[in-house]
């Protein structure tokens, strides 16, 4: 198993948040579902008033319970049909544990999480053709030094489920 760097911060526990309202997470979970939903139907939603609603929102922001919000994307229709995990690992395990920042300026890497296992990282890659992904893979290679394992998505029944 390669040698892992040590992480920017150590792990202390569960961060600890004063316990969330029923009206709270009720708000999350609408803003999970629809990001855009505007406060005067959230405060329909919650039998709250706008400004109470918004004074909510914006301390579930400052408190970090939402962290921003975004725009569902149809990759298909913008061309990226072909969806890919791969999971990499060190050819080298002495080298530095640096393959996030390696590969930062790669566009087709969507996401790149950290893992316990065979692999040091798992990335999630979108591109348009088998080819593309042939010549990524080639990229990603180069550029961390790594050896990859690929698994291509058939289909996706659901992703980025709501809370709730």
């Amino acid at each position: 198993m390669p040698p892992r760097r040590a992480a920017s911060r150590l792990y202390a526990g569960p961060v600890t948040q004063p316990e969330l309202e029923s009206t709270d997470r009720r708000i999350l979970e609408l803003l999970a579902r629809d990001g855009r939903m505007s406060y005067t139907d959230l405060g329909k939603a919650t039998g709250l008033s706008t400004s109470a609603v918004h004074q909510r929102v914006k301390r579930l922001e400052s408190r970090g319970l939402i962290t921003g919000y975004v725009a569902t994307v149809d990759h298909e229709r913008l061309g990226l049909p072909l969806t890919a995990f791969i999971s990499i690992r060190p050819i080298d395990p002495s080298q530095a544990d640096d393959s996030p920042e390696q590969l930062r300026a790669i566009g087709e890497i969507e996401s790149c999480w950290s893992v316990a296992g065979e692999e040091s990282y798992i990335l999630k890659v979108r591109v348009s053709t088998p080819t593309d992904l042939e010549d990524l893979l080639a990229r990603i290679r180069a550029a961390a030094n790594v050896a990859t394992r690929t698994t291509i998505v058939l289909s996706t029944p659901y992703e980025g489920r709501p809370i709730g």
